[in-house]
Formats: C-alpha cells, structure tokens, sequence
C-alpha cells in the first residue's frame, strides 16, 4: 500500500485527479469506479478542469460504487442526479458508457446480478475511486461485511445516515435506509484501487483502517490486502496515524 500526505483537503483531492487523470491517459479502454461524497466533489472539480485544459473522457466508462435504494434516478438526492451535477454533464463522457446501480429497480437481486456482469463484460475496473465512512465502510459496505461479498442490496447504518443527511436537507431520518453497492469482493477485483480522505473527523476510522486488525468490522481495512492500493490523506485525516513502516 502506498500512502500519500498532502498538507490540505484540496492539495490531496487535486492529487487524486491527477492520478486519476493518468490512468486515463494510459489506458486504451480506461474503465473508472466512481465514488460520491463531500471529498469527490473537490476530485471531479479538479478533473473537470483537467478536461477544459484538453483531458477527453470519451474513452470511459464509468461504474459507480452504490445508490440508495429505493430511490428514482431523477430524484435530485439520488447518485444519478450528483454524479450529473458533480461530473457528466462538464465533459465529454458518451452518457451510454456511465453506469449506477438502479435504485428504483423493482428486483433490487437481479439488479446487483445484472451489475456484476456489466462489469465483467467491461473487462473489469482499471481504476477504482473510493472515500471511507465514519463506520469504516467503502461503498456502502457496512460492519460487518464479509471481503468477498458481491454488489447487493444493504441496510444503512445510523452513523452513515447521519452522515449522508446534508442532501436529505440535514434530516438524517429521511436518508433511505438501505442501498445497492458492489460488494468488498467486487471493490478488490479492481486492478487498482485509490482512496482519498481528508479532514479530522476521518482520522479516527482512517488508522483503524490502516493500522488496526484488518477485519470485516472495519471493510476498509481489506483494502491493505489489495496489491496495487493507494490511500491518500490530508494532514487532519492522517493525524493519529503512527506511519512507522
């Protein structure tokens, strides 16, 4: 695993896109896993930058880490709608390449079976995005979630929709109570992984999940058993850190 400090929020999220924007450049049929969150929107700003400075993303496609279920992709709180807001309608991704779990599906297994092969079919995630939960999740994987689960249908914890609640007009009680996301299994067969964290309110759960047992309590911690996994922080979110490798 390699870790990366960067003194502040926007130094690591402009970090980030730049690798981001890399692989990208790289890869003849870049595959990319996108995450949401507060922390992406500081990465897409950046990347959409990059793609006015001449960055194409027509190459892509996109596969998203979760969506609340259930919930219409028209519904302006829903990961459709951010994803949009945040980086589709800046660059020039052809809409049929970008892909979130369907969070109005009326059969939410066949759904998470349907998204699994579309990945597949893809050739699997080149590039896999990921932020971290107060509860230590990525995606949407609470504690505690076994490392080879696949993409399938979840119940949210409290603290993640206490968390989520600023789109749900700080009413955390109205932040629907489960979602579709791949599961940890699915996140590690992506051939590389990167997450960004910043912030004191992260540094807590980011040395638990760096330094702590690797454990389904906590399914960031799985991603030290990935062979290609970079973590980036800001100075907050690595402050408990000991970094004595």
């Amino acid at each position: 695993m390699e870790i990366v400090l960067a003194p502040d929020a926007m130094t690591a999220c402009r970090e980030a896109a730049a690798r981001i924007a890399d692989y990208m450049r790289g890869a003849p049929d870049p595959v990319l896993g996108l995450a949401t969150g507060r922390t992406m929107e500081a990465v897409y700003r950046a990347l959409v930058g990059m793609h006015r400075d001449g960055l194409s993303f027509a190459r892509c496609r996109t596969f998203n880490l979760d969506e609340y279920y259930p919930i219409a992709r028209d519904d302006p709180r829903s990961y459709h709608a951010y994803m949009h807001e945040q980086l589709f309608r800046h660059v020039d991704i052809v809409p049929g390449r970008t892909r979130l779990p369907d969070g109005a599906a009326p059969e939410p297994e066949r759904e998470c079976r349907a998204y699994e092969d579309a990945i597949r079919a893809a050739g699997g995630i080149g590039l896999q995005l990921l932020g971290i939960g107060l509860t230590g999740h990525i995606g949407f994987n609470e504690p505690p979630s076994d490392f080879a689960t696949r993409t399938r249908l979840v119940e949210l914890d409290e603290e993640t929709r206490r968390q989520n609640a600023e789109m749900f007009d700080d009413r955390w009680q109205d932040v629907p109570r489960r979602a579709l996301t791949m599961g940890v299994g699915t996140i590690l067969d992506a051939r590389r992984l990167l997450m960004v964290a910043t912030g004191a309110a992260k540094a807590r759960i980011v040395r638990d999940a760096l330094e702590g047992p690797v454990t389904p309590m906590v399914s960031a911690s799985a991603l030290r058993q990935h062979p290609a996994c970079t973590v980036i922080l800001d100075s907050e979110a690595a402050g408990l850190l000991r970094l004595d490798r």
